[in-house]
């Protein structure tokens, strides 16, 4: 299996690069649009600054390649921001994947700490419009059984609950901390960096 890691100026990569490694996985890191068409899954990770990254994007033509992939596609923290279709960070458009714009977290009371960071649960969504996760399982890596279990988390910016979710967690507001449309998926948080838990949701995504 070719699994092809999206190479861009964003921080984090090599964490998620180590991660499937530990996995018996040896990803390809790579800005090459032939690459990432080629590959059987896309990673696109990272942290950093929405801006500056689809800056990068553009400039080598992978803002028109990502949406265009047909294999499984998975964004990891700001890359999950970045598949939306307009962030508030930089004030910049996205790539447009999700239809929902990436929001500043605002602080409501003294103890409302910015970013977001440390171990919280997931609230899998089986009953919104979108046909049920736990009816299209196998074609999921958040399914039912991840109901209350902890991922780690570090943004300060956070998707609103939208038509796309498919996971909430909540701080200061509800919020998505995974996504689905088709044939991708964004999971805020790090999988990399959720032990069991975090290894568990890349193998379901290695396997779909």
């Amino acid at each position: 299996m070719k699994v092809a890691v999206v190479k861009y100026n964003a921080g984090n990569i090599f964490s998620v690069i180590h991660a499937l490694q530990r996995m018996g996985v040896d990803p390809l890191l790579t800005d090459s649009p032939m690459e990432l068409r080629n590959a059987d899954k896309v990673i696109f990770p990272g942290q950093g600054e929405a801006s500056n990254a689809m800056h990068y994007l553009r400039e080598r033509g992978l803002d028109k390649v990502i949406p265009s992939l047909t294999q499984p596609v998975l964004g990891i923290c700001i890359g999950q921001q970045l598949m939306c279709c307009h962030s508030e960070e930089g004030n910049v458009d996205c790539l447009g994947i999700f239809d929902a714009e990436v929001k500043r977290f605002v602080p409501v009371g003294h103890e409302d700490k910015i970013p977001h960071m440390g171990w919280n649960s997931l609230q899998i969504i089986t009953d919104t419009t979108r046909t049920s996760l736990k009816e299209e399982d196998n074609k999921s890596p958040f399914k039912d059984d991840l109901e209350g279990l902890f991922v780690y988390f570090v943004h300060s910016y956070y998707v609103p609950v939208c038509k796309d979710t498919a996971t909430v967690t909540e701080y200061i507001l509800p919020f998505s901390s995974a996504m689905q449309k088709d044939n991708f998926y964004a999971t805020q948080f790090h999988p990399e960096k959720s032990g069991a838990v975090g290894q568990r949701i890349l193998r379901n995504f290695l396997e779909l």
